[in-house]
């Protein structure tokens, strides 16, 4: 359907301006609008209208396939854009354009709405009488009228969604609360698991303890008679005898020595390795080990060799703990290499903050499926020359733990019938540590051990906080150059510990490093790090980020 023309009327006066309102809603109406949009074309039409008002203005309504279209015709006038009637026509139709001699108005229909035809909507217009402005004001307070009953069900309407809101509002926090508390409970029944489990490791490591203590001086004593038996001051014996006696004193010096590491095992898990660290001298390490287990490697027809580059060869490290660690690396080489060589080699690595200390043999070698099992305490690997030369399972276990309180690592890397490689990893420092003091605020008192491990030889004194009260209260005794910050703690939490010190003038300024369990967004963009798999190196870079690089 092309735009046809409903009606023409002149606006020479304010009766015409009635008419041309009327004659816009009845144009609406019929043209499918509903009683909101007829409004509001009538209103538009009439508030446009008034400001047109001339001798020679006149007003056309002209319907389309998709608008309604009134044009207002007028003498030229040049202020019309601003007037108040052509603003608020643009507030209630789609569209108003503007010309030198007209004004456009348009309301556009909606889809597949049903109109009267063409024809009848142009008699109906024509049928319509000039009103009187008493008629027209009726009108209006009619259209008023209708509108105010609209405003009163949608009002209505408004009330009952609020009251569905509020009802939705306190289900779900009567369900939140449940959740909550129940999440409490979870919290406490967690808590009281991780004491008994603290208390069960305890009461272990005081058996093993108590146990190694009371075995070590018979162990000893039969380790002496046997001494004395088949030494040049004992009786002379039969072979067979010797034989026996012998296997007597094996298997007595392997139970001593399972003794032994079980005890060293104990101090471990109760983290009382602490470590004294000093300058060390790598290279007199490695002779003073080449002497002591060169005996057996050339029983073994082993060749031992050892080799320590110019620039590792001075450590800050716990002398005790390195030499245990190595001698262990080295003693299970040579056992379970029968010809060939065992070399120990130490160098520093391509970044030079490490030291990387390996130990490699042309022995027998472990199949990949094991390789990471071997860190298990009490695993042995099977095999008929592991059975030979069986072990305690607990030296590589032992020198792991060892490793990590140094703030290194150990990992092995084999082929079978090739050989094996172990890997040590120490820090290495320059001078003195980075860092005077930093603060773990951590509710895992595993966790705190592991960081402090991992901060030893970076940082002077490493202070532990259990929630963030306690580490809020270390703060204002002295500022830590950092704080490694739990999310998840008791009484103040991660969060709340953060909120205090950015509302503390003294605490803003402390770098802060979040370690959670699992990542997950801090507050202002802070490092976020992981527990799980954390590595020494990961968390030093961390701290030196959140530090601005200094130190670095």
């Amino acid at each position: 359907m092309t735009a046809a023309e409903l009606i023409r009327v002149r606006l020479t006066a304010d009766q015409d301006v009635f008419v041309l309102r009327r004659l816009g809603r009845a144009a609406a109406e019929l043209a499918g609008l509903d009683s909101q949009d007829q409004i509001r074309v009538a209103t538009a039409l009439s508030e446009a209208g008034r400001e047109v008002l001339g001798p020679d203005s006149t007003a056309t309504i002209t319907l389309g396939e998709t608008e309604l279209l009134i044009t207002l015709e007028h003498a030229k006038r040049s202020d019309l854009a601003g007037s108040e009637g052509v603003t608020l026509a643009r507030r209630l139709v789609d569209e108003v354009t503007l010309d030198e001699e007209r004004v456009t108005i348009v309301k556009r229909l909606r889809p597949r709405l049903r109109q009267a035809p063409v024809e009848e909507i142009r008699h109906r217009l024509a049928g319509l009488a000039p009103v009187s402005a008493l008629e027209e004001l009726r009108e209006q307070n009619r259209e008023l009228a209708e509108t105010l009953q609209d405003v009163l069900h949608l009002n209505a309407e408004l009330q009952e969604t609020n009251s569905g809101v509020m009802a939705m509002y306190n289900q779900l926090s009567a369900e939140l609360e449940e959740t909550n508390r129940g999440v409490v409970a979870l919290y406490a029944e967690l808590d009281e698991k991780s004491s008994q489990l603290r208390e069960s490791t305890e009461a272990r490591n005081r058996f093993w303890a108590t146990v190694s203590h009371e075995l070590r001086t018979p162990l000893n004593s039969v380790i002496g008679l046997v001494r004395l038996l088949i030494g040049p001051g004992g009786d002379p014996l039969t072979e067979e005898q010797a034989h026996q006696v012998r296997l007597i004193g094996s298997s007595t010096e392997t139970l001593l020595e399972l003794v032994s590491e079980l005890l060293d095992m104990a101090k471990a898990e109760s983290g009382r390795l602490d470590p004294q660290p000093a300058t060390v001298d790598l290279v007199r390490i490695a002779d003073q080990l080449h002497l002591t287990m060169r005996p057996t490697s050339e029983r073994a027809a082993v060749v031992l060799r050892h080799e320590v580059a110019p620039e590792a060869a001075e450590l800050y490290v716990d002398e005790g703990m390195l030499l245990r660690i190595l001698r262990n690396l080295l003693s299970n080489a040579l056992k379970f290499t029968e010809s060939g060589e065992v070399r120990l080699e130490a160098r520093m690595d391509d970044a030079g903050r490490e030291v990387v200390i390996t130990v490699t043999d042309t022995g027998i070698g472990i199949g990949e499926e094991h390789l990471t099992r071997v860190f298990e305490d009490f695993y042995q690997v099977p095999g008929s020359l592991q059975v030979r030369y069986r072990g305690t399972g607990l030296g590589l276990p032992y020198a792991r733990r060892l490793a990590e309180a140094l703030g290194g690592t150990l990992e092995l890397t084999s082929t079978q019938g090739e050989g094996t490689t172990a890997t040590l990893r120490l820090p290495h420092y320059s001078g003195r540590p980075e860092l005077e003091r930093v603060l773990i605020a951590d509710d895992d008192e595993v966790f705190r051990a592991a960081a402090r491990r991992m901060l030893h030889g970076f940082a002077v004194h490493v202070d532990e906080a259990a929630d963030g009260s306690a580490a809020l209260d270390l703060m204002a005794a002295g500022a830590p150059d950092v704080i490694l910050v739990d999310l998840l703690m008791p009484r103040v939490d991660g969060y709340a510990l953060l909120q205090r010190m950015a509302e503390d003038a003294e605490l803003r300024g402390i770098p802060v490093v979040v370690v959670t369990i699992a990542p997950q967004r801090a507050p202002d963009s802070r490092p976020v790090l992981s527990k799980h798999g954390l590595r020494r190196e990961q968390l030093l870079q961390a701290i030196r980020s959140a530090r601005g690089g200094k130190g670095d």
